[in-house]
């Protein structure tokens, strides 16, 4: 049985959180979000503030994790809306039509997370990037509009690119929380054994080149867009900035969280709009 839809009225009480929550937790983001289109800024807002919780939940363990997914999945069968997220995510799909094979990859990460994934070869790093943050690209999509098929590629694309972004910044970050989510043959490959103490050189310049190949693909897909290819830009290329700042510490020689300073994220921003038309 088909539940009653629910008016946008609902999720507006919820805007003035999704707005705190993304200036508080991401700084990329809360700048990129304000060059969005009035029309599309609140419900990428809102589509965000979902994610995030999920997110936050799993990566905290906390115990309300489990639940909070399971009633996301049962959403998607039953269209039942028993909570804060599903009750955004029901009016976001029913006025964007939301990929559901997206939101069904996005949880498959998060019961990933939950249990600790199992990444033995790049691929398997693909798919986890794909879930977490792919699938989070493809979502997006679907609220600014495409002109094209190619441009769900590239929304994929850049979605990965960014999670193998965090991958890299928060390697000792992961490691005190006993997780790794490089790929085990990749580590064998280049001989580290002992990712806490041994050079990472060798492997930062593997996995960065990678990343690079991603963004590159995914920046190309951004004319594609309908609304918002400016905020996409901004938040594309102060992102990448990230790697930038991993090679600058010394490819993981400084063992502490690579962060963009806010005067390379304008000069970034500013460049990236530089060339007139050529983002949306």
């Amino acid at each position: 049985m088909r539940f009653p839809r629910r008016s946008a009225h609902t999720t507006d009480t919820y805007l003035a959180e999704a707005d705190e929550v993304m200036q508080n937790v991401s700084r990329t983001f809360s700048v990129a979000s304000r060059l969005l289109p009035v029309t599309v800024r609140r419900d990428v807002t809102l589509l965000y503030l979902v994610l995030r919780t999920l997110d936050d939940l799993v990566d905290e363990q906390n115990p309300e994790a489990a639940a909070a997914v399971a009633a996301v999945e049962t959403w998607l069968v039953t269209g039942e809306t028993t909570t804060r997220e599903t009750i955004i995510l029901d009016d976001l799909s029913n006025r964007h039509s939301l990929p559901r094979y997206a939101v069904v990859a996005f949880l498959q990460g998060m019961r990933d997370d939950l249990e600790a994934p199992n990444i033995q070869t790049e691929g398997d790093l693909d798919v986890y990037c794909y879930r977490v943050a792919g699938a989070v690209g493809e979502m997006m999509a679907s609220i600014l509009g495409v002109w094209n098929d190619q441009a769900w590629n590239a929304a994929r694309a850049l979605g990965n690119a960014m999670q193998r972004t965090n991958i890299l910044r928060d390697v000792d970050e992961d490691l005190a929380n006993g997780r790794v989510y490089l790929a085990r043959d990749t580590l064998e490959r280049i001989g580290i054994t002992d990712l806490a103490t041994q050079d990472r050189t060798e492997l930062y310049r593997d996995q960065i080149a990678r990343a690079d190949t991603l963004y590159a693909q995914g920046m190309a897909g951004i004319p594609m867009l309908i609304h918002g290819g400016r905020s996409v830009a901004a938040a594309g290329v102060m992102y990448r900035e990230i790697l930038r700042e991993i090679e600058r510490g010394g490819y993981g020689a400084r063992r502490e969280r690579s962060v963009v300073p806010r005067r390379r994220k304008a000069l970034l921003v500013g460049r990236a709009f530089a060339r007139p038309g050529r983002w949306s």
